[in-house]
Order: C-alpha cells, then sequence, then structure tokens
C-alpha cells in the first residue's frame, strides 16, 4: 500500500514527460499539457490511476504554495492599492455573473435553488490557472493582471459564503451567529497577518538567517506559511486564501526573495500535479454521452464570463485594451467550484447528473483556457487599430504607481556587501548610479537598511533572488564573494536571466580565473594578482618608469587577463621591456657633456643597450622632462639623462656622455 503513491507519482511524471515535451514544442502553454497528461493518466482515460486521493491531496498543495508564492512576489502595500478592484471589482463580478446565469437557468427550468447557486459557482474562475499563466508572461504587476488578482481574491472569500449559504438553500436553517462568527474571524485574521508581518516574522526569520542554515531557514519558511494556511482553514477560509495571507507576511520582510527562492522548485512540481489531477477529474464516458450539451454549456460559460468580466472591469474604471484580457484570462470555471459543487450535491440542491454535467464543463473550460487566453490577447491588440469612443479607450482610473515598485534599468547589482561591495557601493553613489546589494549576513542586512541602502537578504546564486534585483534590465553584475563554488553559479544564472549584462568576479584563487571567463564573466580580478601589479607598479616607479608606461602595462596585463604573470619566463620578458632585472642596478642622472662622444648623436646611434646593457629612462632639457623616447632621439649638450645601468657599465657610460672627445 505505501508504495502505491510512488507508483502513481512515476506513472503521471513519466507520462507527463514526453506529453509535456511536445506541447512545448508546439510552442503551447506546458499547463495544457499537464491536464492532458491527467486525461490520460485517469481513471476515465487510460485507467493507469484509479485512486487518486493522494495526487488530490498534493495537488492541494501545489495551489497553497502558488498562492504562497504570489503572496511573497505582491506585499500588502500592493494589496492596498488593490482594495477599490478587490471590493469593487470582484464584487459586480460575483453579482452580475451570478444573476445572469441564475436568470438563464432559471428560464431554462431549473429550481430557483438551483439556479441561484449553479449561478454563484459558475462565477469563480480558476485562481491557480490564472495566476499560473500570468507569471508565465510576467504579467502579475500588469494592470490587467492585478485586475484579475484582486477580482480572484474576492472570488475566494466569497466561495466561503457560498458553502455557508448551501443549506440554506437547501431548505435548512442557517444560524445568523455563523456570518457573524465568519466576520469577527475574518477580522482577526486581518489582525494577526498585520501583526505577524510587522514583528513575528521579521523576527523568525532573522534569527534562522543568523544560523547561515539553508535547510532551516527553509523549514521555518515552510512552517510559516502553513502555519498561517492552517489557522485559516480553522477560521473557516479557504487554505489558499491562508497561503496567500502568509505569502504577504513574508513580503513586508527583508527575506522575502530568499524566501521565494527556497520554495518555488517544490511549488512547481505540485503545481504540475495540480493539472494533472484537474485533468483526471474530467469523466470522458460522461462526456461523450451528453457531448453536444457539455460543449454547448462551455461555449456558453466562455463568452458569458467573457462578457461580464469585461462589462465589470469597464464599470471600474479601464478601457477597452484591459477589458478584453481581464475578461478573457476570468472566462473559466474554477478549482473551488469544484468543492462548492459536491457540497451543494451533498446538500441536495442538484442531481448527481447535473454534478457530473458541471465537473465536465469546469474541466473542459479549464483545459481550454490557455488558448481562450491567447485569443484574447489577440483580440486585445485587434481592438487597438479600431476608432472607438473615448469613453472606451480612455483609462478612467489609474493604478497607483503602476506596478510593484519604481523598476530599475540599468542598474547595478552587488553581491556581497563587505568592504569590496561597500566601496564599490559607495562609488556608485558618488557616480549616481542606481544600485542593488544582495547580502546573506542578515545583521548587515538589517544594519544597511536602517542606513539607506537598498539591500536584501539572500542567496545570489538563486534564480528567485536575482530576478528580486530587476537582473534583467540590470546594466553590470559585481560579484565581491569569494567563494568559487557560488561565484559559478551567480555568473551561469546571470548569464541566463540577461545575456546582455557585464559580469565582474572577484576570486581569491588563481585556478579559477579561467573558468570564470568561460562561464561567461567579462572581468576576473584576482586578489593576488592585483596586489602583484600594485607592487611592481611601485617598484617601477620607484626606478622612475614614466607613469603612462606603467598604466599602459598595468592596462595590458589586466586585458590579458593576468597572462603575463601567470607565465613567469613571459613576466621577466615583458614587465617592463627592459633587458635586466632590478636587482643590482644603479639609477644614476649623467649630464651630456660639450664635446662628448655621444653629443648630437641619436639613441638608435649608441645602441646603449644592445652595447651595455644601459636603459635610458628619461631626459631632462631646458628644465622639461622628455619620457617619449625613440631611436631617432638625439642627445644635446647639457641634457641630464636618467639612466638604469649596471655598476661595472656606469664608468664606461659617463666616459662616453661627459669625457670630451
Amino acid at each position: 500500500m505505501k508504495f502505491n503513491l510512488l507508483t502513481d507519482l512515476l506513472i503521471i511524471f513519466g507520462l507527463s514527460i514526453p506529453v509535456v515535451y511536445i506541447f512545448f514544442r508546439l510552442k503551447i502553454s506546458p499547463l495544457v499539457g499537464f491536464l492532458i497528461a491527467g486525461i490520460l493518466a485517469g481513471p476515465y482515460g487510460l485507467g493507469l490511476i484509479h485512486e487518486t486521493e493522494n495526487i488530490e491531496v498534493m495537488s492541494e498543495i501545489g495551489v497553497v504554495l502558488l498562492l504562497f508564492t504570489i503572496g511573497i512576489e505582491f506585499s500588502l502595500r500592493e494589496l492596498l492599492k488593490i482594495k477599490r478592484i478587490i471590493l469593487l471589482g470582484g464584487g459586480l463580478q460575483i453579482s452580475l455573473t451570478a444573476a445572469v446565469v441564475s436568470l438563464l437557468l432559471w428560464w431554462l427550468g431549473y429550481s430557483p435553488e438551483t439556479a441561484v447557486f449553479m449561478g454563484l459557482i459558475v462565477a469563480l474562475s480558476s485562481t491557480a490557472i490564472v495566476l499560473k499563466l500570468l507569471q508565465e508572461k510576467g504579467e502579475i504587476y500588469s494592470a490587467h493582471g492585478r485586475i484579475a488578482l484582486g477580482i480572484l481574491i474576492f472570488q475566494d472569500i466569497a466561495a466561503v459564503l457560498i458553502i455557508i449559504l448551501a443549506p440554506l438553500l437547501a431548505g435548512e436553517a442557517v444560524v445568523g451567529n455563523d456570518l457573524l462568527e465568519l466576520l469577527f474571524r475574518g477580522i482577526g485574521l486581518v489582525l494577526l497577518t498585520l501583526v505577524s508581518a510587522r514583528y513575528v516574522v521579521p523576527f523568525v526569520l532573522f534569527n534562522m538567517a543568523k544560523t547561515r542554515n539553508n535547510e532551516l531557514f527553509l523549514l521555518s519558511v515552510v512552517v510559516i506559511g502553513l502555519a498561517v494556511a492552517w489557522i485559516t482553514s480553522i477560521a473557516g477560509l479557504s487554505l489558499a486564501l491562508g497561503a496567500f495571507l502568509a505569502g504577504l507576511i513574508i513580503s513586508e520582510s527583508e527575506y522575502a526573495a530568499q524566501a521565494l527562492g527556497t520554495v518555488i522548485s517544490f511549488k512547481d512540481m505540485f503545481m504540475s500535479i495540480f493539472f494533472i489531477s484537474t485533468g483526471m477529474m474530467l469523466n470522458l464516458d460522461q462526456m461523450l454521452t451528453h457531448l453536444p450539451l457539455i460543449l454547448t454549456a462551455t461555449a456558453l460559460v466562455l463568452v458569458l464570463k467573457t462578457t461580464v468580466n469585461a462589462l465589470t472591469t469597464f464599470l471600474i474604471g479601464f478601457p477597452l485594451h484591459t477589458m478584453i484580457l481581464v475578461g478573457f484570462s476570468l472566462a473559466q470555471v474554477g478549482e473551488f467550484s469544484l468543492v462548492t459543487a459536491q457540497v451543494g450535491f451533498e446538500n441536495g440542491i442538484f442531481s448527481e447528473t447535473i454534478y457530473q454535467e458541471f465537473l465536465a464543463v469546469t474541466v473542459l473550460s479549464m483545459v481550454v483556457t490557455p488558448f481562450f487566453t491567447e485569443l484574447g490577447y489577440y483580440s486585445a491588440v485587434s481592438s487597438q487599430q479600431l476608432s472607438l469612443p473615448k469613453i472606451l479607450t480612455n483609462n478612467r482610473y489609474s493604478l497607483q504607481d503602476g506596478g510593484q515598485e519604481e523598476e530599475l534599468e540599468n542598474h547595478l547589482v552587488i553581491i556581497g556587501y563587505g568592504v569590496s561591495g561597500k566601496n564599490v557601493g559607495i562609488a556608485a553613489k558618488k557616480a549616481s548610479i542606481p544600485y542593488i546589494v544582495i547580502e546573506i549576513n542578515p545583521e548587515t542586512v538589517r544594519q544597511e537598511k536602517l542606513n539607506g541602502v537598498n539591500i536584501i537578504y539572500g542567496d545570489a546564486a538563486q534564480k528567485a533572488v536575482l530576478e528580486h534585483t530587476g537582473i534583467k534590465t540590470a546594466k553590470s553584475i559585481v560579484i565581491t564573494a569569494g567563494n568559487p563554488v557560488s561565484t559559478w553559479k551567480i555568473i551561469e544564472v546571470a548569464n541566463r536571466l540577461n545575456p546582455d549584462i557585464h559580469i565582474i568576479a572577484r576570486t581569491h584563487f588563481l585556478d579559477t580565473i579561467d573558468s570564470f571567463y568561460a562561464l561567461g564573466a567579462d572581468e576576473v580580478i584576482s586578489d593576488e594578482f592585483e596586489c602583484s601589479i600594485e607592487l611592481f607598479s611601485r617598484v617601477l616607479n620607484k626606478y622612475m618608469v614614466p607613469v603612462k608606461e606603467i598604466e599602459t602595462m598595468n592596462n595590458q596585463l589586466r586585458a590579458d587577463h593576468y597572462m603575463m604573470l601567470r607565465g613567469p619566463e613571459i613576466q621577466r620578458k615583458n614587465v617592463s621591456g627592459l633587458s635586466l632585472d632590478f636587482s643590482g642596478v644603479e639609477v644614476k642622472s649623467i649630464r651630456v657633456e660639450k664635446h662628448s662622444k655621444a653629443a648630437e648623436k641619436t639613441l638608435g646611434d649608441l645602441d646603449l643597450r644592445n652595447k651595455y646593457g644601459v636603459t635610458v629612462i628619461a631626459i631632462s632639457r631646458n628644465h622639461r622632462l622628455m619620457y617619449d623616447l625613440r631611436a631617432e632621439t638625439k642627445f644635446s649638450p647639457d641634457d641630464i639623462l636618467l639612466v638604469i645601468s649596471p655598476p661595472e657599465q656606469l664608468e664606461e657610460i659617463r666616459e662616453l656622455f661627459e669625457n670630451g672627445a
């Protein structure tokens, strides 16, 4: 028995791989692939899986994790910005949809109780599918994305009220205290969210982060999410709503990016199970038996909900383009409708036949949602080509700030805020370059936040953490951490998210330089070699080599990835362009006498380096210093030469320049 779950998981994931791969090659949303895989694997398809209870439990975890991650990305401040959409938009959408569907069903001969209940559950849309599609397109913070999210939040709350009203519609008495008690529970939940976001969660995550133990931090995040979801369910609300609130609580802390990075892989796995389990519910036999009715009902629901959703969007003040996108995205019947439908069936509001037909319409509407949403994008683009009245094109209500935060562009991302990172930040600030810092030390994050630094806590090797910094629009990233394994991961992820970003990485270890360049780093700074460059620059400066030549040499060394320093033989030959060592040499000044052998001769004529091993570094002529010496440079009487010479050659050189012919 204990191997049943493992076997089921092996079947559904094994079947999903080829199906999703085919849909990927066809450029169709993977969601459709998972739904089709569920239909094939389920009891009504190939019959590979008969007991779906365990799969359904894991699918519910997927919905919880999806709403949890959405909450982390969204934040309480963003939620307050769309309160008008949640209350007014959500209220209008539920009311209008329920009214139209109820009247239609009553006209078709259904009882008033059945018509009203069906109207209410048809009004609910799929939170999981809509938010997943918005996430894939990166449109959670677009106007239509935020409107859809606001309406979905209201629908999740309304689902609880529908379940409470089910006995009333079935003719049973509902105690008035139930609604009052639910209201007080809701208020308590809001207070819990605010207090936790302000005091409890930051304290817990700060102490967990201080341990530098990723497993402990992950467990803490998961426990916070599950605990709030559990408390919400105890209060009579949905687990998904609780998970969303848990995400909102964490979003207010500086640990949001790291929390998102730790749970996002789990979310993706469990969400795939949710879509597979949804596909399993589609009874193909039932669907084929009542195929004309189910297809007609599905088409009618999609058209009706699209129209009502678009009208709701118009009534709260948005133009036609947004109306169409919201209308098409929320057109399906959702997963919470399946839960409420079961309650209605158990209370005798409708028969088993109607229940099965409703399940088929619900699942079918969810299956076609990705295609229907694409049709919405096409329609929205086409609508912009039309000449329409201003009332349909003007935005009569503006969402505050238009997004999550003021989005950074062409900014600098600094990984690590030790001495190196802090100095880079100071330089960026002085140059008015916008920057954001990722730091793994929670104490540093807390302190620097108080100092006004734009800093977040997290492991920069995680994709979600880098995305939180706006890496896709960043111009440069500086990796100051010395750990080569972390740096490898950061370079790889940063290049994948933004192939055009300029990557500067620091390393302690010589053998990592080439691997950093191979992964895509544009510049690698070696602590040891930079120290070497500074040391020999000072030596050359002491021996009066021109500063310009030293700078040129240093630039060449860095451009060659320190190759001249990494090969000792090359170093001796190229570092200064001299054919002698710095040990055992003399730096002397010599005056060119009027009647000396060298007067009026050129450097090329004398060939000092080859004949004597002597290098003329500079010439002082009429109190002006000449550095740019060439073979044709001529020595004039009274020139003062600065030369590097072996001690044994000094006397011979003096004879050449100082003694008369």
